[in-house]
């Protein structure tokens, strides 16, 4: 699955449009180098997106084409 749209999918960015620019700005790296949204997202990657000041760090734990509010929170862990 594309980065860009597991960030969407999983609710860590709410929508696709916005996870593309950062992607093309280069806020979000994966595994500690920076990641187009082309990105082919993996089990067990750490993805982290740096927005502003803040700085968050995901594991990626299942990858899912589709998922509710409740299967999103399960899609990853915060680190």
């Amino acid at each position: 699955m594309r980065l860009d749209k597991y960030l969407k999918v999983s609710r860590i960015i709410k929508r696709r449009t916005v996870a593309n620019e950062a992607c093309d700005a280069k806020h979000v790296s994966v595994n500690g180098k920076a990641a187009r949204a082309s990105y082919d997202v993996k089990v067990g990657d750490v993805i982290e997106i740096t927005l502003g000041s803040q700085t968050n760090r995901y594991e990626v734990l299942t990858v899912s084409e589709h998922a509710t509010k409740e299967d999103a929170a399960a899609m990853f862990r915060q680190l």
